[in-house]
């Protein structure tokens, strides 16, 4: 079922959303909001969260301190400190009682309560039983397990398919998964074969091995580099930062300045921006003399760096700040919405 774009806006304080013509859809009302998915959204009020819908129905049947995305048509809430789990209709479906929850992929959520970690079906019956330490989410059939401190893969029938042998595995994206031992990551296949031997650090502040236009961010010896979903090293480290593709194109710095590299590493827009963003829909933030604009993929800049802050763009609009208040924007630089 395909949802409208909805952007959130701000007024007085309070959040509400447009539509992409700029209409307001749901009036700014709200201390917070998060971002809608699957036709729902978190919004805050007096503290706790609600789901609402596109037309900003609230589901105001209870608060929650933390209401996750709808993953088949359920989403986890956290009462207190327990989770549990809420239908479309905001009925509580599984009643809060876990010390962890996952979303629902492919059927199957991650839970834990008292130190044993399993995974449940929709109707709240566990379908492998809590015999693990931690659990991650199911992937193309596999899904991270720990026990005595090991980490592996587990299949659906709660079987090791990849034995534990690492300090810490992820789930899988695509036919990769990041696993870790000791303070480095690398990258295992589906048959539990190492692509790439754990050699990578982590940086605070920084996603490490997760995959953006089929690109993850790779830091070694002090330097930025990415590997592919398919294993393989694809851009050495040598820059001295970079951040994640989009479209094709990923920024790196060199000597201060910012351009852009494509998957093969080659620089095709060259280093000359202050700062720079992802590529996205066809353009890219980048900071002129202290102030932002958007560049298209062949660097040049379509709209004037004039706004303190920018977004990436999104379903044709892209959210800016200029003197302190938000906008919206189109491609062409035009004004679809402002706030007073």
């Amino acid at each position: 079922m395909r949802h409208p774009s909805l952007f959130k806006i701000r007024e007085n304080g309070y959040f509400g959303f447009m539509d992409s013509r700029g209409e307001v859809v749901i009036a700014p009302q709200y201390l917070d909001a998060g971002a809608f998915h699957n036709g729902f959204v978190p919004v805050q009020l007096n503290g706790q969260w609600v789901p609402a819908d596109t037309l900003g129905r609230l589901l105001l049947k209870k608060f929650y301190r933390y209401i996750g995305p709808f993953e088949q048509g359920l989403a986890r809430v956290q009462v207190v400190r327990r989770w549990g789990y809420i239908n479309q209709q905001g009925d509580e479906v599984i009643r809060p009682f876990y010390d962890i929850a996952h979303d629902f992929s492919e059927g199957l959520a991650a839970v834990a309560v008292d130190g044993h970690a399993g995974f449940i079906q929709t109707d709240g019956k566990f379908a492998i039983r809590p015999v693990f330490s931690e659990t991650g989410s199911f992937q193309h059939g596999l899904a991270p397990a720990c026990t005595d401190g090991q980490w592996g893969f587990v299949d659906k029938s709660g079987v090791f398919a990849i034995a534990p042998q690492w300090d810490r595995a992820f789930p899988f994206q695509g036919d990769v998964a990041v696993v870790i031992r000791g303070e480095r990551w690398g990258l295992a296949d589906r048959s539990g074969r190492e692509k790439i031997a754990p050699q990578f650090s982590f940086v605070k502040g920084h996603a490490h091995g997760e995959f953006f236009d089929g690109m993850a961010l790779a830091y070694r010896d002090g330097k930025y580099g990415f590997v592919n979903q398919q294993g393989d090293i694809a851009v050495e480290p040598m820059f001295d930062l970079a951040g994640d593709y989009g479209e094709g194109l990923a920024l790196v710095e060199i000597n201060g300045a910012y351009g852009y590299i494509d998957k093969s590493g080659k620089l095709v827009i060259m280093p000359k921006f202050e700062d720079a963003g992802v590529f996205s829909e066809g353009l890219a933030q980048v900071r002129v003399n202290g102030r932002w604009g958007y560049i298209d993929t062949e660097g040049k800049i379509v709209i004037p760096a004039l706004f303190e802050e920018v977004w990436p763009f999104s379903n044709g609009l892209a959210r800016v700040v200029s003197e302190g208040k938000w906008q919206y924007i189109d491609r062409f630089g035009g004004i679809v919405w402002k706030e007073t």
